[in-house]
């Protein structure tokens, strides 16, 4: 196996791999697991495997999860289709730099996407290095967003065009969680910037340190999440993904955002996606955890 890297920032390409092969070979799927902290996100061509290979990869890493809202293989349990059909309005959820479900209590650790058919041209994936985007913060915002938490929610991202009563429902079923506005990896101890596309506002903004008067509440925290959340937009935090069938990404939900650009309709879009449990984020001195690089993570 060798490790391309892509760009300077995020992502590499697995070359002479056959991802199957990492179901049974504990070596090699350290090998993965080492170079997927590193690069945050990995790519591969040619990977002919079935749906269940593809599912017992990605339970190597952990238990998957489906999705309340996208279904999944009848089959296979937590391999969620994701299915784009010409004759049918186009999904606006993906196109927007997101990090995976931040609206359950335990987002998603990572996630490995297979693409099954798609355009000749266009459709592509964009994946954006949130490590970066922290450490790159200039140093008076770090110190105003330390301790801040934010809110994110699946009612005003999917359940939003729902009729009121599914979109009550689905908020009974997934209340709003709360999480640090800067996660530490829990593998790495590495700091992340971590609001996106689900994240809707501040939840300890409004106190003497940051508002003046009331009315400063709703411009300067919404004022200031959108600054943080544009971070992703940045070009050299990113890395673009032509996906071509039997193509496949992996990669770390806790310390990526990404986009799915939406320039090819009217054209079928098939990926399967196996998103696998994470753990509940934890923010600056709310864990008292060591730093490890990807050599030692794994220990």
């Amino acid at each position: 196996m060798r490790v391309e890297p892509l760009t300077a920032s995020i992502g590499a390409e697995l070359v002479g791999l056959n991802l199957a092969d990492a179901i049974h070979d504990d070596d090699l799927f350290a090998e993965i697991r080492a170079a997927l902290l590193q690069h945050k996100v990995l790519f591969l061509r040619d990977q002919d495997i079935s749906r269940a290979e593809h599912v017992a990869f990605a339970e190597r890493f952990g238990q998957l999860e489906d999705h309340p809202v996208a279904g999944s293989h009848p089959q296979y349990p937590g391999l969620v289709q994701i299915y784009k059909q010409p004759d049918q309005p186009m999904d606006r959820y993906e196109n927007a730099w997101h990090t995976d479900a931040t609206w359950r209590e335990a987002p998603p650790m990572g996630c490995v996407l297979r693409c099954v058919e798609g355009p000749a041209v266009g459709a592509d994936t964009m994946w954006a290095n949130m490590v970066l985007a922290y450490e790159n913060l200039p140093a008076h915002v770090k110190t105003e967003i330390a301790g801040l938490r934010a809110r994110h929610s699946i009612e005003a991202s999917f359940g939003a065009a729902m009729p009121i009563e599914k979109r009550l429902a689905l908020k009974e079923q997934y209340p709003d969680p709360e999480h640090p506005v800067v996660r530490i990896h829990p593998e790495t101890g590495e700091k992340v910037l971590f609001v996106n596309a689900f994240t809707t506002h501040f939840t300890n903004f409004h106190t003497a340190a940051h508002v003046r008067y009331g009315q400063d509440y709703n411009p300067g925290g919404a004022d200031l999440l959108r600054y943080l959340v544009s971070q992703a937009f940045i070009p050299e935090y990113q890395v673009r993904w032509r996906w071509k069938p039997n193509s496949m990404a992996i990669w770390d939900n806790r310390s990526t955002q990404h986009y799915a650009v939406m320039d090819y309709a009217p054209c079928h879009r098939k990926m399967e996606r196996a998103a696998i449990i994470g753990d509940k984020p934890f923010g600056i001195g709310e864990r008292d955890i060591k730093a490890r690089t990807p050599e030692t993570a794994l220990a």
